[in-house]
């Protein structure tokens, strides 16, 4: 089904009038293979199809946490939209997500294995750590948008044993800082200040307000 344009002649944040709402046929395309934020997604009510983004994220030498999330949000944005016009997707916006945990200057990525999972979980335990994700929305014809939100987490003491334990559920191990705050990892945490989701993948609020913003939701939220 094509996507076709909507009444509505709302203005978004770049000036320019979007004239496609998300809807089943005219759906947004998630470049991201994460699970999370298509539960998000799914939860808002926001129809959209999966093209996951296949770019490297490996940091640079030195490279601090908001210009690494910032460099790979846009390696993922344009790999998404190249993949994309290769095949031809009818789609209302593209959104990628990239989500990092820091420890003062040191960025903790996803593990490579149960025993980097530990290694991971010994330097956060008992302590407070950062939690950025970056995210951009991309439209056909217009600047993308993009947007960074940080939430704070403090995760409790815990044993060594403790710890291996978590590490050895397998459950981190597609997860920076190797721990899911929405499953058995919530166990760790002591308290967040900001958006929980944000620390999820993916922060609800402020994608809601942008995808309004461009006219892409239409009414929101919408009866069932």
């Amino acid at each position: 089904m094509k996507c076709s344009l909507h009444a509505s002649t709302g203005v978004s944040i770049s000036g320019l009038v979007n004239g496609r709402v998300i809807s089943p046929g005219c759906p947004l395309v998630l470049g991201s293979a994460s699970p999370r934020r298509r539960e998000l997604l799914t939860g808002l009510g926001i129809e959209h199809i999966v093209l996951p983004a296949q770019v490297v994220e490996d940091e640079q030498p030195g490279e601090r946490a908001v210009p690494y999330v910032e460099r790979i949000v846009e390696a993922k944005r344009v790999a998404v939209e190249q993949a994309v016009a290769r095949q031809k997707i009818d789609h209302a916006a593209i959104l990628v997500a990239d989500t990092t945990v820091v420890l003062g200057d040191e960025i903790l990525g996803k593990p490579s294995d149960e025993r980097d999972a530990l290694r991971l979980l010994k330097k956060i335990a008992g302590r407070e750590h950062t939690v950025l994700t970056r995210y951009a929305i991309s439209i056909a014809g217009q600047a993308p948008l993009a947007r960074t939100v940080s939430s704070q987490v403090t995760l409790r003491p815990a044993s060594d044993e403790l710890l291996e334990r978590y590490a050895h559920t397998g459950e981190g191990l597609d997860k920076a800082g190797a721990y899911a705050v929405q499953g058995l990892g919530a166990f760790l945490v002591r308290a967040i200040s900001g958006s929980w989701s944000n620390v999820v993948g993916l922060p609800t609020c402020e994608l809601v307000e942008d995808l309004s913003a461009l006219s892409l939701l239409g009414e929101f939220p919408r009866l069932r």
